[in-house]
């Protein structure tokens, strides 16, 4: 998920506390008639985030078929503008019924009372109940006692590679272990000048810390962040040596699918689901020569989980009507034909037996990867967090710092912010 001047973002939030407290209620804003009024058309005022928010109007034809009296308007924000239209929103609270969360936000707008508690609603509308769900997606709509969102869509992070370049290295099959990978990656950049193993994008800030994971690293216990420990540490040496032996690159300045393309030059890389379609509509040559695959595990291969739930705003006038609306958006049905649509992965878990999903090799190892895959810590600091550790992440595998040394570092600094 993109972000917009994080820090200031937090320190607003600070702020929200009192001003909250200080704020008289208003409706949502731009709704037509409240619940409560017989006859009345009420309107929905949905926000969605990002591109794929354009194509929210069209999913909810249907619903607005089987739910005449209820009107869908949406607004497609920039995810760059969001962060701060919603600040806006909780401080006045004046805006959306129903608004589209990236996961990392969850903390940060749940503590601000900005999203209404939809546990109590679970048994009206089993649409939205937990067990439908993947356990890690659900991860993401808690807050303290509080459930504030339901999972829309969700990715996670699996490895793609060139077979053919593999079995060429004497792999038939994806590596399955640390060590594995790193051996393939090493054969790979043998192959002459220029070429390369794996891409690993030191910019992706759940790199380390899923990778950690695998390694058996709790992140952090309470408040106490586990930074300096040797589970953090031997998973920050592992990354960097495919950066030190030459079979990462630094700044290759070419794309995932282009690496992967024609002789390969990086055959090997992570990412998400929406690769999937990138590779076959750019690179319709490699059918037949790419697969994807779990990822290569140490104690375990947990991946990062990501996406966005969908929340009811907790100043809605309609909070019956946005249930309705979030119960639609939560059936299988429903998040297929957003697969269709938008190519993002659905979070019910009824959903991926459909054979589009089940017959289709490559979002079945989406699928199974889901079975391991887990969202950043939901704690409000975390993005302060991670971006506090690819500074010292660059000072290791660019400026050649020692790791424990510059980790001890980090360590205290994620401690600090813990401490605020």
């Amino acid at each position: 998920m993109k972000r917009k001047n994080w820090a200031a973002g937090i320190a607003t939030t600070v702020l929200l506390t009192s001003v909250l407290s200080g704020c008289g209620g208003s409706n949502a804003g731009g709704s037509d008639k409240g619940s409560g009024e017989s006859g009345g058309k009420v309107t929905l005022n949905v926000w969605g985030m990002g591109e794929e928010a354009k194509s929210l109007p069209k999913i909810a034809e249907q619903f607005e078929k089987d739910n005449p009296n209820i009107k869908i308007n949406v607004q497609a924000l920039p995810w760059a503008s969001a962060h701060d239209k919603l600040l806006t929103a909780v401080a006045s609270k004046k805006g959306p019924d129903v608004l589209q969360m990236g996961t990392t936000w969850i903390p940060e707008f749940a503590a601000a009372g900005a999203l209404m508690d939809l546990k109590p609603m679970a048994d009206k509308y089993p649409e939205i109940k937990e067990d439908n769900f993947y356990p890690g997606s659900i991860q993401t709509t808690k807050y303290e006692d509080k459930t504030v969102g339901v999972p829309w869509y969700i990715d996670t992070r699996v490895l793609y590679y060139r077979t053919d370049l593999l079995k060429e290295a004497g792999y038939n099959e994806a590596p399955k272990t640390w060590e594995e990978l790193q051996d393939a990656a090493q054969k790979l950049t043998k192959r002459g000048s220029g070429k390369y193993g794996i891409s690993l994008d030191p910019k992706e800030q759940s790199l380390t810390f899923m990778f950690a994971r695998q390694n058996g690293s709790k992140l952090l216990d309470g408040k106490q962040p586990l930074f300096d420990q040797p589970q953090f540490v031997e998973a920050v040496d592992y990354l960097n040596s495919f950066f030190k032996n030459g079979s990462a690159p630094k700044d290759l300045g070419i794309d995932a699918v282009q690496g992967l393309s024609g002789d390969g030059i990086v055959p090997m890389f992570i990412s998400g689901p929406w690769m999937v379609k990138l590779i076959n509509d750019k690179a319709p040559d490699l059918k037949g020569k790419w697969a994807t695959a779990v990822l290569p595990k140490k104690e375990n291969n947990i991946s990062a989980l990501g996406g966005s739930n969908l929340s009811v705003f907790q100043h809605t006038e309609h909070k019956e009507e946005a249930m309705k609306f979030l119960a639609y958006m939560s059936k299988p049905e429903t998040q297929l034909k957003w697969l269709e649509m938008t190519q993002s992965m659905p979070a019910a878990k009824k959903a991926w037996e459909d054979p589009v999903l089940k017959e289709d090799p490559n979002y079945k190892v989406i699928g199974e990867q889901m079975k391991a895959s887990e969202p950043m810590p939901m704690i409000k600091p975390w993005e302060e967090i991670a971006q506090a550790y690819l500074k010292s992440f660059e000072r290791i595998y660019r400026g050649q710092a020692e790791v424990k040394p510059e980790l001890d570092a980090f360590n205290k600094q994620a401690q600090q912010i813990l401490n605020k």
